[in-house]
């Protein structure tokens, strides 16, 4: 026997610098370098311009703090939106902006005061909103580099910022275009109010939270009734805000609720006996639930038969408050209303009435003629002069509350405390910045009307490319005010001109709006059909006024176009400090006097500034290469009853449609066990420190692999999987890479003459490419990456590549199947590079200027209008019997290797009886044992077709020597270790 020769330098193994360790924390900023200094987002601009628009408005993140896990997810799907249609060859730009004006900021400037002992108040309102101002623009500073470095391309040195003097005054304009059309009002309504903050809430800033609450049940003395036996008994309610009893003015009843005169025994060793024999009208389905609380029993008046009242009858009787002994407010008669809210379902069946701290409070207090009193400061103690508690609080302070605060002792006093326990657990709105309380109370606050009717004019729409300024003069006022005590229409839209309301346009524009997913628009619409009207007043400092004057004798804010074009400009000049007393009569001009009118000095909710941001970036002309309305706003599902509804309800007022085509929503994103993140659990995932130690792609990788329409879950194990996935995706680019090195288009082979697994990879590849593009159309991210990972996994690595690395590294570099298969290799790399640009935005760039290094960036490329692969329905029919086939012999051949009989499947000979399985394929042609021994990477197959069982196959170990450079077993190969005929002549050709 020879010596063996060592044929390895003969063999065309891949050759490539792509590494496969990534360091993508060190390789990432050098790339983001280098497209900072190509100016990458400009050039992509260029390119495109004149091309079909694709616009997704950016949603403004808040001006506070670093970013976070769910900043990561929303602009990596962002982003992801932007460079898919870009793929497509789109002309997609990305604005990003923030939101700058609010509370939060406020609150954290003022937090500073704090520190230093100092009051806000003795501040320069000047002053202290610049601190707001560089508070933010910090923020916007350090969260732009934190978004660049996810390797999101945007028009970062542009960005909009809702603080701009242009946004600011555009943000006016729109106000006063809802002022100049008759849809505002000045009322006095319950609106969430936070006691800390001291300023209204809407209710997309309030979370709930469960708390423990005082529970008490309180006895008003019935003082006239057309039910004789009802006078001197008393009505008793229940309720877990001891705090509102002090503003109490009527009592409601249900009036189909059936109620019953009882009289209180059984309180024999009670806290209170005192209360034994008073007779108490309540609910008759809720006694046994009070006997239970009040400890006692209710038995039937002494000497009267027990008697039941239904809820109508008790129309017409007075009742007076415990405290009416203090004179004053709390001596007047207190009525019983009928209330269609009131229930049995807990409490007493009676509800206590205090229009200042309720909705349903209000507007049956309303009806009866009945006012609020504004009792509660805004920083929630009563006022000085009330004749309870006055200067006393704050009514959210549990103690203050307490069976033992001085409300439950002074009702205790007087004798109307029947019970109290702190021990009511509920859930209760919360302020979510400053986590304390809120309430509902009433005061003059700006409202936009949802169902009072709009001039049908609006409902049009701004024509195409219609400007702001246009839009604005297709429906300029016709009279000099507008109402400020109600929502009738003005004299300004003629009764001809009437149209829907703006709910009802709202509700028309969810309709004709695409929602992904789908549930989204039963969430909008149910929140657009039940919400109240459009609190637009906030009582603070930082954020854009309500730049209206109102007549001090008629009441009416004063709507004239000269007026408000000077208060636009002086704001678009100087920003929000230009509404200013020292200003008010440059504004009023020479037709009126500062002294007849008051300036309102409340600011907008942040809400309508962030609604207007389509008008100052998408209208605006700033940035050329937008255009209204947007194709897309994609953010957290929590938007609904935010930006997006903000949004859409501000268009709607002045434009009659949604600002947007479609809504995409993603859910939150929880920790690896489902559980909702928090530091004080333990289980955040900050994306600073996983971009640092494992690069941005992973984290953008993870981002587009979760089901993000829902709830998703992040972790380490999690990650682990995630990096896993990456790095067979880009070993793909590696192995691509290398295999093709010094391939040039002389090597290239027609489709026609190529063996039939390069034509069938083609057409597998043809799949993909349609599968890509629809998934980009239904923004099914996880569909795309799941398509794109498994085709390299089953499609390439575990198949094409494997089988054709045999004539990769043997062929003779000229034969006809080696060159038909880097062929196919060139066009598997143009598309897969290409398809993964979005997702792995730097891996690809590497992978492209790892091939083509003195070429543009891989993301200025894109898809082609046809497909990369081979549309050929034969071919795929002609590989299903072989590809079954081939994964039969593969598992046939399994226990033969775990026995250590056969090493390689090279070793292995393979009888198969296959000729009634093609058959039951509809497998027409001959049977190729060549091809399919070819796929199986066997010796040989042998067809059994005579055997009666289709698919039977028995493996046996081959008795051919093997080539010392394919290592295949062939009956050529006198002896291990010599060459085929093949090898023989690359070898010596």
């Amino acid at each position: 026997m020879t010596e063996p020769v060592d044929y390895r330098d003969t063999v065309f193994l891949p050759k490539t610098d792509f590494p496969m360790k990534a360091g993508l924390p060190q390789k990432e900023p050098v790339i983001l370098a280098r497209w900072q200094e190509q100016r990458l987002y400009e050039e992509l601009r260029n390119r495109r311009r004149g091309r079909e628009k694709f616009i997704l408005h950016d949603g403004p993140p808040y001006a506070n703090g670093d970013m976070h896990i769910g900043h990561a997810l929303n602009h990596i799907l962002k982003d992801t939106v932007v460079r898919t249609q870009t793929l497509l060859g789109k002309d997609a730009p990305y604005v990003p902006g923030w939101d700058c004006h609010g509370l939060p900021i406020e609150w954290k400037v003022e937090e500073q005061y704090r520190k230093k002992k100092l009051n806000k108040d003795d501040v320069d309102p000047v002053e202290f909103r610049a601190e707001c101002r560089a508070y933010a623009q910090h923020w916007v500073d350090t969260q732009r580099e934190q978004l660049k470095r996810l390797g999101i391309n945007g028009d970062w040195d542009n960005p909009y910022l809702t603080m701009d003097f242009q946004a600011e005054a555009t943000i006016v304009s729109e106000l006063l275009k809802f002022a100049e059309s008759g849809q505002l009002y000045r009322g006095a309504k319950p609106v969430m109010w936070s006691p800390v903050e001291k300023t209204a809430l809407a209710e997309a800033e309030v979370e709930y939270e469960d708390i423990v609450s005082t529970q008490i049940d309180v006895a008003f003395e019935i003082v006239e009734s057309p039910i004789p036996e009802l006078v001197g008994a008393h009505a008793v309610i229940w309720t877990t805000t001891p705090w509102t009893i002090p503003v109490n003015q009527a009592l409601a009843y249900g009036p189909d609720v059936e109620y019953r005169l009882t009289q209180i025994s059984g309180l024999a060793g009670h806290p209170h006996p005192e209360h034994t024999g008073k007779s108490v009208l309540v609910a008759v389905e809720l006694i046994a639930q009070l006997e239970q609380r009040w400890a006692c029993s209710l038995q039937p008046l002494i000497g009267h038969v027990s008697r039941t009242f239904k809820g109508s009858d008790l129309a017409g009787t007075i009742v007076r408050h415990p405290m009416n002994h203090l004179g004053g407010f709390f001596a007047k008669p207190r009525p019983m209303l009928a209330g269609d809210f009131v229930t049995t379902d807990s409490g007493t069946g009676l509800v206590h009435m205090s229009p200042d701290h309720g909705e349903d409070d209000f507007d049956l207090c309303k009806a009866n003629g009945i006012d609020p009193v504004f009792a509660v400061e805004g920083d929630g103690k009563y006022r000085a002069d009330w004749l309870w508690l006055g200067g006393e609080g704050s009514v959210i302070n549990p103690k203050f509350n307490a069976p033992d605060g001085p409300i439950c002792t002074a009702l205790r006093e007087a004798g109307g405390l029947l019970a109290a326990s702190a021990d009511y657990k509920h859930s209760y709105p919360h302020s979510w910045r400053s986590k304390a309380k809120v309430i509902y109370r009433c005061t003059p606050q700006w409202f936009v009307p949802m169902d009072k009717q709009l001039p049908s004019r609006l409902r049009e729409g701004p024509g195409e490319g219609e400007s702001d300024s246009a839009l604005a003069a297709t429906h300029p006022p016709s009279a000099a005010f507008g109402s400020v005590r109600g929502a009738e229409l003005p004299h300004s839209v003629p009764a001809s001109g009437v149209g829907t309301t703006l709910r009802d346009t709202a509700t028309e524009a969810i309709a004709a709006t695409r929602f992904i997913p789908e549930k989204g628009r039963n969430r909008l619409s149910s929140m657009v059909e039940g919400r109240p009207d459009w609190v637009l007043s906030r009582q603070r400092a930082w954020g854009v006024p309500i730049t209206l004057f109102v007549d001090r004798k008629s009441g009416q804010y004063l709507n004239d176009p000269a007026v408000n074009a000077r208060i636009v400009a002086g704001v678009r000049e100087s920003g929000v400090d230009a509404w200013s007393e020292d200003r008010a009569q440059e504004y009023l001009g020479s037709d009126y006097a500062l002294a007849d009118y008051e300036r309102v000095t409340d600011i907008l909710d942040v809400w309508f500034d962030s609604g207007c941001t389509h008008v100052f970036t998408l209208e605006s002309g700033r940035w050329p290469d937008l255009q209204w309305p947007a194709d897309l706003y994609l953010e957290g599902s929590d938007q609904h009853r935010g930006w997006f509804q903000s949004s859409l309800l501000q268009s709607c007022g002045t434009r009659g449609r949604a600002p947007y085509n479609a809504v995409l929503t993603h859910g939150f994103t929880m920790d690896q066990k489902g559980m909702k993140m928090s530091k004080s659990l333990g289980n955040t995932i900050n994306p600073l420190d996983l971009m640092r130690d494992s690069g941005a792609d992973i984290l953008r990788l993870w981002a587009l692999t979760v089901d993000f329409t829902e709830d998703h879950r992040i972790g380490k194990e999690i990650l682990q999987g995630v990096s896993d996935q990456y790095r067979k995706l880009r070993n793909t680019f590696r192995y691509l890479l290398g295999a093709l090195e010094g391939f040039s288009d002389a090597e290239k082979v027609a489709v026609s003459d190529m063996p039939e697994l390069e034509r069938y990879i083609l057409n597998q590849l043809f799949h993909l490419d349609c599968n890509i593009r629809t998934a980009i159309g239904q923004f099914d991210f996880n569909g795309y990456v799941r398509d794109l990972t498994n085709f390299c996994n089953e499609d390439l690595s575990r198949y094409f590549f494997d089988v054709r690395k045999d004539c990769l590294y043997c062929d003779d570099p000229a034969d006809l199947k080696r060159r038909s298969y880097r062929t196919v290799l060139d066009t598997l790399f143009h598309a897969l590079v290409r398809y993964a640009s979005p997702v792995l935005v730097f891996t690809s760039e590497e992978a492209w200027q790892s091939r083509f290094p003195d070429e543009e960036s891989v993301h200025l490329q894109e898809l082609p209008l046809a497909s990369y692969g081979l549309h050929d329905p034969e071919i795929s029919q002609f590989f299903q019997f072989y590809n079954l086939a081939r994964q039969d012999i593969l598992e046939a051949i399994e226990p033969l290797r775990r026995e250590k009989i056969v090493g390689s499947s090279l070793e292995a000979v393979v009888s198969y009886s296959g000729a009634a399985l093609a058959q039951e394929l509809n497998h027409i042609e001959p049977l190729n044992a060549e091809l399919l021994a070819e796929l199986a990477m066997v010796e040989r197959v042998d067809f059994n077709n005579d055997a009666i069982t289709p698919g039977l196959i028995v493996v046996t170990k081959t008795t051919n020597h093997k080539c010392g450079r394919c290592w295949r077993h062939l009956p050529e190969v006198t002896e291990d270790g010599a060459l085929c005929g093949r090898c023989e002549d690359v070898v010596n050709g």
